[in-house]
């Protein structure tokens, strides 16, 4: 019988490469006999030997395998899992090179999917002030296969342990990196994962298994505010209470600064947390984050801003774009849990926020409550089947427009019913430039983009938010 079995085909080496720019999905790009060629971890200027990885007839993919010149723009990353857990893949890059970087990916994107020119409209991106230990939320994965390294396989180490608590691999679903120190989130955060790791493995508590869907540990997720609280929630997949108890008390003894300690038993396939019961075992069932004295509470399933310190800087310029007199009714399309509508409620008549996640909005309510605001209303539901002529003549007009959406930007209903509500002025921020300016051409139609204000809440990473604000013309 013919044996039908694909042959693997073999991709070149190419020699000597140079990188000559970054994609906007923060990959390095090169050219090699008109072929453009994606390779990460590499800057401008860098001269590389590439193995190709995937080979298309436009463009292709390859890695480094070596830097025969490395670039001026170029610096050493802080991270020793840098390459490897996929996590902060411009640290190689000077912060001031990133930034420009990032400058560079929002006006692109306005200019060529939004069809305008930003000349004179556009800040100069407001940069972190902090770019290591700028996170407030971390989540860990147990399991007993422990991603490997090079260095590790060609040593002379040999690992008979395979557990780790780390991050997954980016592609290997089930293969996760030992964690050692991660820059992210404040050190403590490290202590405690070290600790949680070293504890289960002295006390024979299984690290999960994914692909058997057994073990005992399966995730650490660990959150803390800029005022010095922590919560720390600990998912477990079987139900071993003596082996849970030790852990929970053991957490408590060693590290006191623990505000709100929590647990989940989580038995779905899946790490998704939001329909799961959730047991406080010591201290509080949330934390809170305070921003120019007010204070949002945060539980185990909140979504909020990772960044806390730029994210108050986020709001202040949706809040200095929307311009408010105090006069305003302002809706706040894609509320989450109603952050920008406190940061706001003060300047303005009357805030609605609407949101699709209804926990979210009773997180918004309760935040309005916690700061004695009385001057917002929060919906829950589609936001183009909430966003209707009916909904507008019930709660009147709104005289600004404050949209946030997620990466996928508006629906076209959501900007025909913006458009139909005819505000004064619209104020988009965006984590994906690209979307948004698609939204924004589709605007065009009625309004002009008159300030642009790039942030960057994520260093290290090729994300950048951005604030458009667009007035009638």
């Amino acid at each position: 019988m013919k044996n039908m079995t694909k042959k693997k085909k073999h991709l070149p080496l190419l020699e000597k490469v140079l990188v000559t720019d970054v994609a906007a999905e923060g990959m390095a790009i090169a050219k090699v006999e008109g072929m453009v060629l994606f390779i990460p971890f590499a800057v401008p200027g860098d001269v590389v030997d590439v193995q190709l990885t995937r080979k298309k007839s436009s463009y292709a993919e390859g890695r480094a395998v070596r830097f025969d010149k490395y670039s001026e723009n170029r610096t050493v990353p802080l991270c020793r899992h840098f390459g490897v857990c996929g996590g902060c893949k411009w640290q190689m890059l000077p912060y001031a090179e990133q930034l420009k970087l990032k400058q560079r990916q929002v006006t692109d994107c306005l200019e060529r999917i939004g069809k305008m020119d930003v000349s004179g409209i556009c800040s100069p991106i407001l940069g972190a002030p902090r770019t290591a230990f700028y996170r407030n939320k971390l989540e860990f994965t147990f399991s007993d296969k422990k991603w490997l390294t090079e260095e590790q396989i060609a040593g002379d180490e040999t690992f008979d342990n395979m557990n780790a608590l780390g991050f997954h691999i980016p592609g290997m679903f089930d293969k996760v990196l030992d964690i050692d120190k991660c820059w992210l989130q404040d050190d403590l955060s490290n202590r405690i994962r070290n600790a949680v790791r070293e504890f289960c493995l002295k006390n024979d508590s299984p690290f999960f298994n994914l692909r058997s869907q057994a073990g005992l540990m399966r995730t650490l997720i660990i959150r803390n505010t800029s005022v010095g609280e922590w919560m720390v929630t600990v998912v477990f997949y079987e139900d071993d209470r003596l082996k849970r108890d030790l852990l929970l008390d053991f957490i408590v003894a060693e590290f006191p600064q623990i505000t709100s300690l929590l647990y989940i038993i989580n038995r779905k396939a899946n790490d998704t947390i939001t329909d799961q019961d959730v047991i406080v075992r010591h201290g509080r069932d949330c934390i809170y984050e305070v921003m120019e004295g007010l204070k949002f509470k945060i539980g185990p399933k909140s979504f909020f801003q990772t960044n806390s310190e730029q994210a108050c800087n986020l709001y202040r310029v949706v809040r200095d774009f929307a311009c408010l007199s105090g006069s305003e009714t302002v809706y706040d399309l894609y509320t989450g849990t109603g952050s920008i509508a406190c940061f706001i409620a003060r300047k303005a008549k009357k805030v609605i926020g609407i949101e699709y996640v209804p926990e979210a909005i009773l997180d918004a309510r309760e935040n309005s409550c916690l700061n004695g605001i009385d001057n917002t209303l929060f919906f829950a539901g589609d936001m183009k089947d909430v966003l209707t002529a009916g909904f507008i003549a019930e709660h009147g007009h709104p005289d600004v427009i404050i949209t946030d959406p997620p990466r996928a930007g508006m629906h076209g209903a959501v900007i025909e019913a913006i458009l139909t509500a005819a505000p004064q002025r619209i104020v988009y921020a965006s984590c994906n430039p690209a979307t948004q300016a698609r939204d924004l051409h589709l605007l065009s139609a009625a309004y002009s983009v008159t300030r642009v204000q790039p942030v960057d809440m994520f260093p290290h990473t090729h994300h950048v938010e951005n604030v458009a604000l667009l007035e009638r013309g």
